[in-house]
């Protein structure tokens, strides 16, 4: 995940700017509640034909920068002929009366509402899109913090299969000690089947919780998809997103899980303390890594790299903005990146770059290809979508985006072996590149 979620300035401006039973009644209060469903109907219509103006027809004059870099100028639509609102209100005018008609049980208006907009979101064509209910989007806004009450692992989600794999699992954690392994497929949550739910709104209504509270997973392990029933009890988790250590002939190697608010100043610190060690060469484990906050990885690359541009983006319009590196902390030792298939967004720019700047060896696998960056924009009553708003690239331009990054030593890791340990091949053959580096 890529995204532009934790700005406050972004979200406060757009708030500013858009401040079951039978039916035994009789036909007479049977007709009364047809025309108050009929009533809440009208208002339902109305509300989604004026969010449709607002964000289809409408004109939002904004122009600014976001904290991060990214700026939005001239909110304006150019697709005003898309869609035909008297023909949605009498479709969904109809459909109202055959469930007033026909459906058995009483309809919940605010799902029935919610579903409307979901759908609307849903029918864009974008994974990445979506609509968040008021619970969701208030599950969402918790901060990236790299503090909070869970189990201690990381998760990805394939866009287009909506499956949701687990990609790490913490030392110390609740996951690790419940038996969860990387590779992973979350299925049920309390009995619950969880497949096609979006992962962040999972993660934050399901899986994060009151600390001492406790749940059960059931995961789908292995090629035979076998089921495995854990029960977990959630603590406070201080996410350590960034490790470190040395190996042999001063061989620095640090493991940047994901991109949290606190990476930029773990990665730094982590490469000074290794330093301090008399590391001469280095190895960043980007395997895994799922993505996150785009500050976060453009200062983790400023740190590395010399000075010149280390991403830019663009949206549909042709607009966007450019990153750079001011070259005062340029790391000049040899190094490797490692990646996978489940190395995404974040990781893909860190990795893109780093090639760029031919700065050392990419070694793993061809990684995940996902080069666009999305927005939540928030609707003033509570509710929120996330929504696609740009592409991004590295200094050469190369779209990445559903094609990934090919290493430049591609290694299989072996059956069995475990990141991170003697029997990691990918990591011996990273070790391996570094030696022979004069």
């Amino acid at each position: 995940m890529f995204e532009h979620r934790e700005n406050d300035d972004f979200e406060n401006y757009i708030r500013e700017r858009q401040q079951g039973r039978a039916n035994i009644d009789g036909p007479r209060v049977r007709e009364e509640r047809n025309q108050k469903r009929k009533g809440r109907l009208s208002g339902v219509i109305g509300f989604i034909l004026g969010m449709m103006t607002a964000f289809i027809l409408g004109y939002i004059g904004f122009s600014f920068a976001l904290g991060n870099g990214i700026l939005l100028s001239g909110f304006t639509s150019r697709r005003s002929d898309k869609l035909d609102y008297e023909k949605i209100e009498e479709k969904t005018s109809y459909l109202q009366s055959i469930i007033d008609e026909y459906f058995l049980f009483d309809e919940d208006m605010t799902k029935v509402e919610d579903g409307i907009y979901a759908g609307m979101m849903n029918g864009l064509g974008d994974p990445y899109t979506v609509y968040y209910t008021k619970e969701e989007y208030k599950a969402l806004n918790e901060d990236t913090e790299g503090k909070y009450s869970g189990i201690g692992a990381v998760v990805s989600q394939n866009p287009n299969t909506k499956i949701i794999t687990i990609v790490n699992v913490f030392d110390n954690s609740p996951a690790k000690e419940s038996g969860l392994q990387v590779g992973d497929i979350i299925y049920k949550i309390d009995g619950e089947e969880v497949a096609g739910t979006d992962m962040d709104i999972l993660v934050k209504t399901k899986i994060r919780g009151e600390e001492g509270t406790s749940f059960k997973m059931t995961v789908l392990r292995g090629d035979e998809r076998k089921e495995v029933e854990l029960e977990l009890t959630r603590r406070s988790i201080e996410v350590q997103t960034v490790v470190g250590k040395m190996l042999d002939d001063n061989i620095g190697y640090i493991a940047v899980s994901q991109f949290d608010a606190v990476t930029s100043d773990q990665f730094e610190n982590s490469i000074e303390e290794l330093k301090s060690q008399g590391m001469t060469k280095l190895i960043v484990d980007l395997r895994g890594n799922p993505g996150g906050l785009l500050d976060q990885v453009v200062s983790m690359l400023d740190y590395i790299l010399p000075e010149g541009v280390v991403l830019y983006t663009e949206d549909k319009y042709g607009n966007g903005d450019v990153y750079e590196s001011d070259g005062i902390n340029e790391l000049k030792i040899p190094m490797v990146v490692l990646v996978n298939e489940n190395s995404a967004s974040a990781s893909e720019v860190f990795t893109a770059t780093f090639r760029d700047f031919n700065w050392g060896t990419i070694v793993g696998k061809t990684t995940f290809g996902k080069g666009i960056v999305q927005n939540v924009l928030p609707l003033g009553d509570g509710t929120a979508v996330k929504i696609t708003t740009q592409h991004y690239y590295p200094p050469s331009g190369y779209d990445l985006h559903k094609v990934g990054i090919k290493p430049d030593v591609e290694v299989d890791l072996n059956e069995g072996a475990v990141i991170g340990s003697e029997s990691d091949n990918q990591l011996s053959t990273a070790i391996e590149i570094l030696k022979s580096e004069k």
